[in-house]
């Protein structure tokens, strides 16, 4: 196929599927810089259990937007796209080329689709309903949203607090569905056109071996150790941070709940079944990006760069 004329580079893909390393190869290649698209690797804190990049890593090539939210706060996806739209700019300052990768579509979706107009919300509103989350919890909330937004009630998943909260948070605040501020029209921040679009897509059993490793590689690094530092902040359960993959499973064993083995048998069936649902969004809203389905990541490189013109 014919070369892309690009101003931007995208590369999402499941969890452990060898983004970072193919985004690292390329910014050495093209001179680019790598722009965080992973929900969990904002926060400070995780490090190991979000795999973000090593500070050797994150020393040998420009990276933008990780590790530099705390895991006492909450980061949104609106958060997110101020930010993003700022790093863009600010890379093409320096005559260098975005490289935007991560897990999370919904950032994708965000940055090339853009965001409903949802207003301000107040604090007190926010601090009530966080307390009737902690309060009640996310099946009783779920119940609520029932009564007061049926159809936004419908879209949501029972046990997702956090959008629970959010939909709660927008019709007490707004009077209206968060559903018909999702409907409104939205302002993209990146051009789709003017994008290189990747989805890193290894074979299933290639993709699960990987998730093995890494968690045993997580493990090996100090990753427990990472979850009882968390423990002792003694967080809202109900924070974003407290949901990255294995802090459940970890939790449970700190406290003696079960074996350390079976924490971490819980660690990766939990990562396999995330990077499932990861690939099942993608083919249902990227399969339009260029599919790049290899065994080993670093095979990646020249066929993305056979039809990539930076």
């Amino acid at each position: 196929m014919p070369k892309q004329q690009i101003s931007a580079l995208l590369i999402a893909g499941p969890t452990a599927g060898g983004k970072s390393a193919v985004a690292m190869a390329l910014a050495d290649k093209i001179g680019g810089t790598i722009i965080n698209a992973d929900s969990m690797q904002v926060y400070r804190e995780l490090r190991l259990l979000t795999a973000r990049p090593s500070a050797e890593d994150e020393a040998a090539i420009p990276h933008r937007l990780y590790g530099f939210i705390p895991v006492v706060q909450a980061y949104s996806v609106g958060q997110w796209l101020e930010g993003v739209a700022r790093e863009i700019e600010a890379v093409r300052c320096e005559q260098r080329i975005p490289i935007i990768t991560g897990g999370t579509g919904l950032y994708f979706k965000a940055l090339l689709e853009g965001l409903a107009p949802v207003p301000d919300i107040p604090d007190f509103v926010r601090h009530r309903w966080r307390a009737e989350a902690k309060r009640l919890g996310a099946s009783d909330l779920h119940g609520i949203l029932v009564a007061r937004d049926p159809e936004m009630a419908d879209r949501l998943r029972p046990e997702d607090t956090q959008r629970i909260v959010r939909a709660l948070e927008v019709i007490e605040a707004t009077g209206r569905s968060l559903s018909e501020w999702q409907d409104m029209p939205a302002k993209p921040v990146l051009d789709a056109g003017g994008a290189g679009k990747i989805v890193i897509a290894p074979e299933r059993e290639i993709l699960y071996g990987r998730i093995d490793a890494r968690v045993d590689r997580m493990m090996d690094q100090g990753a427990l150790q990472e979850v009882a530092a968390l423990m002792d902040l003694k967080l809202d359960p109900g924070l974003p941070a407290m949901r990255a993959l294995g802090v459940e499973a970890l939790l449970a064993h700190l406290a003696g709940e079960i074996e350390k083995e079976q924490a971490i048998s819980g660690f990766k069936t939990e990562t396999r079944r995330y990077a499932k649902r990861q690939m099942t969004w993608l083919r249902g809203n990227m399969m339009s990006w260029q599919w790049i389905e290899m065994k080993e990541s670093e095979s990646f490189l020249p066929r993305i760069l056979s039809f990539v013109d930076v």
